[in-house]
């Protein structure tokens, strides 16, 4: 799963590696800076379809339909498997976005106690800026409304990864980010992109982080720098 991720290079970085021909209008605030923390209700920065083109916007984190009001709670992450034919996300299938980070956090269990965890960050191998392939509900007009949100989808976990934890986002390359994004590709199309061609465990690096990102109050470089001393470990990949 994916239940915290950072976001510290500047928005820029992924307009630059995104290359698509038509521009993103930046609706984001210009005062907001890099976010080491982002949780579950925050709104993060997503790029998404507008209808009259794309936007960059900040968007709350999670998202429920209408009817599921009061009976569920807004789901931050879909499931790949079902995705495309579960009752959720139906009214929003065809509303996809990339959330942008330039990394995710998963809490490792220690196997003969599962109350104590190890929290672990993973990145791009290369450092490259990541494309989260997400689902989202963002209403036009001065300000967004109650129900507006995006969640991430996840695949299961291959390789190394699986040493983290048994899901992942499904992370896309910049061109199939941008074939993601682009409202002409077809909902079967969207659907083999999001299933089989995500980046695999070999694209990325992980280690251990300080505990103090389990706090969302909790901000700050210092949540993505390695630490030497972790109460779990498990095999690190070299950077």
């Amino acid at each position: 799963m994916c239940g915290r991720y950072a976001k510290e290079q500047d928005l820029n970085r992924w307009r630059d590696v995104l290359a698509i021909m038509q521009p993103i209008e930046d609706r984001t605030d210009p005062a907001a800076g890099p976010r080491y923390n982002i949780a579950p209700t925050q709104k993060a920065p997503i790029f998404y379809d507008t209808g009259e083109g794309l936007a960059a916007e900040a968007v709350r984190w999670g998202y429920a339909p209408h009817w599921a009001k009061g009976k569920m709670p807004p789901a931050i992450n879909a499931r790949v498997e079902t995705v495309a034919t579960g009752k959720f996300f139906r009214a929003i299938w065809k509303h996809r976005a990339l959330a942008l980070a330039d990394g995710w956090y998963e809490w490792v269990k220690q196997p003969d106690d599962p109350k104590i965890k190890q929290p672990y960050f993973i990145k791009a191998r290369d450092g490259a800026p990541l494309f989260f392939a997400s689902l989202c509900q963002v209403t036009q007009g001065l300000e967004q409304a109650e129900g507006d949100g995006f969640t991430i989808i996840t695949a299961a976990a291959d390789s190394g990864l699986l040493d983290i934890h048994d899901r992942r986002p499904v992370v896309l390359p910049p061109d199939l980010a941008a074939e993601w994004l682009d409202p002409a590709t077809d909902p079967e199309r969207a659907l083999a992109i999001a299933s089989g061609q995500g980046l695999g465990a070999d694209a990325f690096t992980w280690y251990p982080v300080p505990k103090a990102v389990g706090s969302p109050r909790n901000q700050g470089p210092e949540l993505i720098e390695r630490i030497t001393d972790p109460v779990v470990a498990v095999p690190s990949p070299l950077q």
